[in-house]
């Protein structure tokens, strides 16, 4: 959305998050072929394009980026203890690259905490 780009950076992220959390995202169409099935290391998945870390750091919202087709989605980066990452600002928008900068550090709230919530999404 156009209008988000007037709001901070990292505030638009946190709100994704949240959105996404609570299946407030539109699912995308999925396309299942064959052809796009790929096996890592002995596990399968649908198709070759992932979520990397560092867009969902605590896991929050693994259902809801899952409306978007991924083949996968890796949450994190886990720290063993919860970090607040580097002070703010720490995301930056490059209009004219039309990208972001993103110096996050590795704020998570602690492998604990990370793992009760996966925890809760595998037995759901």
């Amino acid at each position: 959305m156009p209008t988000l780009r007037y709001i901070d950076a990292e505030k638009v992220h946190n709100l994704s998050i949240q959105m996404a959390k609570y299946g407030l995202v539109p699912r995308m169409k999925s396309i299942d072929d064959p052809i796009l099935h790929s096996t890592v290391w002995n596990r399968q998945f649908k198709n070759p394009i992932g979520l990397a870390a560092g867009f969902d750091k605590n896991g929050e919202a693994i259902d809801g980026l899952g409306k978007f087709g991924f083949g996968f989605i890796e949450i994190g980066t886990i720290t063993p203890q919860p970090q607040p990452g580097n002070e703010k600002p720490r995301v930056f928008r490059l209009t004219e690259d039309r990208a972001v900068i993103n110096r996050y550090g590795f704020n998570n709230d602690g492998y604990d905490a990370i793992v009760s919530i996966s925890n809760s999404l595998i037995s759901s």
